[in-house]
């Protein structure tokens, strides 16, 4: 695919998400999703780079403050009204991010005293903290773009917020851990459970704050993060990162790239943890080709589980090409590693062109999960924007 049709491809995809979601058709009642909104306001920053007009920084612009003005209250549907972080109509619009962001699912959160299914949680609403990080993220290039000063505020408020309620500490002692799931207004754990990569993202993208704070130094609000880093450090100690899942794997690699970009930066040397992520990522990637997945038919694909990770193998694309370009900060072994992952990066066209197929689009499985599908196709054409710091 040449670049201009990408772009073209892009621009399309984008501009029809912004109509059909509520964005730019006024008409139409905004339909937000945290986890797509957040790669959505990426795609837009690229097309503003790509093509120098401000429509597309506006889309972006609006697009944050209506995740916020819709995200950041209470549901229609719910007793409760106006912000989720209980603060007032005027200091709620100022810090739109002190109590957390909704999912935006289709159900509202479980009650107390209802039991738990499994099945129906999925379509519940409350708060994933993995949702939370890459919406920090978002922030974060979002700052670096407009030099605004209060989107890394936003991040950084909201960093704080969704550690406060999702790490705590077990009531027999040992390291602290993380829920899965928090209510709406983070008062309690809908899953217990920890996710398998929560920690790191945690360490990762509060170390990416840390980091993007620093083009403020003016700004005496900026709050410190020190405490969330290494707390979320120590969780991470001894675990195991490998998956099979195509998401996860692409979660992986981002992550590796963006501690790359930070210690070329010079942000703290994370080449053991750097190291330790492309060794997991290339035992998980073992594992999923084994089932043979990308051959299934596709009412068995999930096109935005697969796009996850053809991101993820532009991430290794953009990390092979820096760690040349410095190559003094990395040694023999690490050349070695992302030589490995590389054999993969076939896996990239594959993915793009199965979906970017009409036939494909017009699936169930695609038209169930269009708007995230949609979005991510569109990230992975041109991930430069959401991939960098």
């Amino acid at each position: 695919m040449e670049p201009t049709d990408t772009t073209d491809t892009l621009r399309a995809l984008m501009m029809a998400y912004a109509e059909r979601s509520g964005l730019s058709n006024r008409r139409a009642s905004p339909r937000r999703y945290l986890w797509t909104d957040a790669f959505a306001v990426c795609n837009f920053l690229t097309l503003y780079r790509r093509s120098g007009e401000e429509r597309y920084l506006r889309l972006a612009l609006d697009l944050i403050d209506q995740v916020h003005a819709i995200l950041g209250r209470h549901r229609e549907d719910d007793p409760r009204t106006g912000w989720i972080s209980g603060l007032d109509d005027v200091l709620g619009a100022r810090h739109p991010t002190a109590g957390g962001l909704r999912i935006g699912k289709t159900l509202n959160e479980r009650k107390a005293d209802d039991p738990y299914d499994d099945r129906l949680e999925w379509d519940r609403d409350g708060q994933y903290f993995h949702y939370l990080s890459k919406w920090m993220h978002t922030l974060a290039r979002v700052a670096a773009a407009t030099e605004e000063p209060k989107y890394i505020q936003w991040a950084l408020e909201l960093a704080t917020a969704a550690h406060a309620a999702f790490a705590y500490a077990p009531l027999r002692g040992g390291t602290a851990r993380m829920y899965w799931k928090m209510s709406i207004d983070l008062s309690r754990p809908l899953v217990p459970s920890m996710g398998l990569h929560d920690p790191l993202d945690a360490f990762v993208t509060y170390s990416e704050l840390r980091y993007c704070a620093r083009r403020f130094p003016g700004d005496a609000a900026l709050l410190a993060i020190e405490d969330q880093i290494a707390e979320a450090a120590a969780i991470c100690e001894g675990m195991d990162f490998v998956t099979d899942d195509p998401l996860g794997l692409g979660g992986l690699l981002f992550d590796a790239c963006r501690l790359t970009q930070m210690m070329i930066a010079g942000s703290p040397n994370s080449l053991v943890l750097l190291k330790a992520l492309l060794q997991s990522s290339k035992h998980g990637l073992d594992a999923f080709l084994y089932r043979d997945p990308l051959h299934a038919c596709v009412q068995n694909r999930l096109a935005f589980r697969e796009l996850g990770l053809s991101i993820g193998l532009r991430a290794i694309q953009k990390i092979r090409v820096l760690c040349q370009d410095h190559r003094g900060l990395f040694n023999d072994s690490l050349f070695g590693q992302i030589e490995s992952l590389a054999a993969y990066e076939a896996l990239i066209e594959t993915i793009e062109r199965f979906w970017c197929g009409a036939d494909h689009q017009q699936s169930p499985s695609w038209r169930a999960h269009s708007d995230i599908n949609m979005v991510m196709l569109a990230t992975s054409l041109d991930p430069e924007e959401f991939l960098t710091l």
